[in-house]
């Protein structure tokens, strides 16, 4: 098996070991020795495109983070894979199982258990984020309303498990990606001007609820860079981050990373149209867009700090602090109803 390191976020030391765990794990396939493992992305997993050496097809294998997520956690997922696949209207990944029929294959390195999947190669490529336009906002919407559907509605299997979004696992006591507080750039006036915007944020998020009307199964990372669109087919990726959160939290990871944009309200206003066409969105949850705009921001202040070898926190960890501050002072400015 052929190694080639090209690719965002090649970091050595994750790259030297989730090579190691990904060559051993694709023994597991139907793929000749010699086959090639290319380094697409590096984030919370490592992501290879696999060519096979004797007919030039290619595939996607997904290196699972250590500790990030447990078996049952993985399985879970690619529960709800093949649930939309069955009896869904949104196009998803399809994982090609091992030898022996297993969807996940897990590797002992060192005595760490490593979880890899293996997937179809999915034809299209993302939206240019420099030329996003309010149809590609609408066609989200629906897409987002389709999944929130298809949760709402399936009896998930017994034993299903995935994680939480909720307050305490966001950035409450327990942050799944770590304390915002601790990012590069967030010094004390930047704290000053952020606790303030999380504690109006999460007096919000209190008053809204948690209730099943509100709070279910969704992706949790429903960015454009997770649609690939090929002609008029669209696929939904990355469900690695699935699991139990607000349904509209859906529509503050579609402007990741550019949540301070000044065209993010027109934006919303075409996500919330596209929903529509396909699910009710109570003006009572549209009003509560701006403040998922900003958790999400938050968290991914606190991402950027525990994930430096990523490529999004080696381009704008600088200057997403400040960003991060200009959009609080904003939520506060409107008592989180806008952000402009």
């Amino acid at each position: 098996m052929r190694e080639e390191r090209t690719g965002s976020g090649s970091d050595g030391g994750f790259v030297a070991d989730d090579v190691d765990v990904a060559e051993r794990a694709l023994a597991e396939y139907d793929l000749p020795p010699n086959s090639s493992l290319r380094l697409l992305n590096l984030s919370e997993n490592a992501t290879y495109a696999v060519t096979d050496a004797d007919t030039g097809a290619q595939s996607i294998l997904r290196v699972h983070r250590k500790g990030y997520h447990l078996p049952h956690e993985i399985e879970s997922e690619l529960d709800w894979l093949d649930a939309l696949q069955r009896d869904g209207d949104v196009t998803v990944p399809t994982v090609l199982p091992a030898h022996d029929g297993r969807r996940m294959v897990t590797v002992d390195q060192d005595g760490t258990a490593r979880h890899v999947v293996h997937f179809e190669m999915i034809a299209g490529a993302e939206p240019d984020e420099e030329t996003l336009t309010v149809a590609d906002f609408h066609t989200l919407g629906q897409i987002t309303a389709a999944l929130h559907d298809h949760s709402t509605s399936w009896s998930r299997p017994a034993g299903f498990g995935r994680f939480s979004w909720d307050w305490s696992h966001s950035l409450g006591d327990q942050p799944r990606w770590g304390r915002w507080q601790d990012a590069t750039g967030v010094g004390e006036p930047e704290t000053t001007t952020l606790d303030r915007a999380v504690a109006l944020l999460q007096r919000r998020l209190l008053e809204y609820g948690t209730g099943p009307e509100v709070f279910g199964l969704v992706h949790a990372d429903l960015r454009l860079a997770n649609l690939l669109i090929d002609g008029d087919a669209i696929t939904v990726i990355d469900f690695d981050d699935c699991g139990f959160g607000w349904h509209i939290y859906d529509f503050g990871t579609a402007v990741s990373f550019f949540e301070d944009d000044p065209a993010v309200p027109e934006w919303q206003d075409a996500w919330a149209t596209g929903y529509r066409t396909r699910r009710t969105l109570p003006a009572t949850d549209e009003a509560m867009l701006p403040s998922f705009v900003l958790l999400r921001r938050m968290l991914l202040l606190a991402w950027m700090g525990s994930h430096s070898h990523s490529k999004e926190s080696q381009a704008m960890s600088i200057t997403y602090a400040r960003g991060s501050c200009e959009l609080a002072e904003r939520y506060l400015s409107f008592d989180g109803r806008r952000l402009a």
